[in-house]
């Protein structure tokens, strides 16, 4: 059996890994994340916290329960989430219209003009990382790629 306690990352043979298509999108989206935190953890947001501020930017009223499902998060940790957007004043719940059990999502004032901010400096990260691809077309082939992968 060869010694192996002196191989690099470069070295490695990732074998089956390789060849999923999983395991590369998985990968990828380490990468993406990586290089989000470096863009906006100066901001307090993760990936999961811009998603969840997005959609209800686009979609206010929605209850957590919704914005949850819309995004495939857990209901637990959709509560944790938002806590934390309603402390930074982003977010604010409201009793649920239609369902006084339920809270619905709004921005506020200050998570409106924040948005604004972060979601320029997330536009301008996707842009850098999309530049690595060859052409325009390249994009629009990944992006309905992974849409196709998605459902």
């Amino acid at each position: 059996m060869a010694d192996d306690t002196n191989k690099t990352d470069q070295s490695v043979d990732f074998g089956i890994l390789n060849t999923l298509v999983g395991y590369r999108l998985r990968r990828a989206q380490m990468n993406f994340f990586s290089k989000f935190a470096e863009v906006c953890s100066d901001l307090g947001i993760s990936p999961g916290l811009f998603a969840i501020i997005a959609i209800v930017e686009r979609n206010p009223g929605l209850t957590q329960t919704a914005v949850a499902q819309a995004l495939g998060n857990d209901r637990s940790a959709m509560v944790a989430a938002v806590d934390k957007l309603e402390k930074m004043d982003i977010l604010e719940r409201r009793p649920a219209i239609n369902d006084r059990r339920s809270y619905a999502l709004f921005m506020t004032k200050k998570g409106e003009k924040f948005f604004a901010t972060l979601s320029g400096r997330v536009m301008e990260h996707e842009k850098v990382m999309a530049s690595r691809l060859e052409s325009e077309q390249e994009l629009e082939w990944l992006l309905k790629t992974l849409d196709i992968l998605s459902q």
